[in-house]
């Protein structure tokens, strides 16, 4: 399981997050996206060496986080379960692609105009 995706399993759970430049963030998770930017609500942010501050919502951008510590009394084992049934439909054989480049027509470059008579 992708770190993001047990990450995103967090919503409505208190943590701490450590940021790169030693900022600690202790708040409730709202959220968390694909690139790991985590939004949190009921937040106090205390900077390296000032006084805490604290805010209603907050958002971090992903590649600034150091850490996420997590509450002690978190069931890991219930949030690390992956989604066995999503899994088995995605690589059941002869399963077509889905979205909106799967079924052909990736040369790169567009297709564009034509090249003129070829002379």
């Amino acid at each position: 399981m992708k770190l993001t995706r047990f990450l995103q399993r967090l919503n409505s759970e208190t943590v701490t997050v450590e940021l790169k430049n030693g900022t600690v963030i202790h708040g409730t998770v709202n959220g968390v996206d694909m690139s790991m930017n985590t939004h949190l609500k009921k937040v106090k942010v205390t900077v390296k060496g000032k006084n805490p501050v604290s805010y209603d919502t907050l958002s971090v951008r992903g590649n600034t986080i150091r850490l996420f510590i997590l509450p002690d009394g978190l069931n890991l084992d219930a949030l690390l379960v992956e989604d066995k049934l999503q899994k088995v439909q995605s690589t059941a054989p002869g399963s077509q692609p889905t979205g909106p480049m799967a079924g052909g027509r990736g040369r790169g470059r567009g297709r564009g105009r034509g090249r003129g008579r070829g002379r």
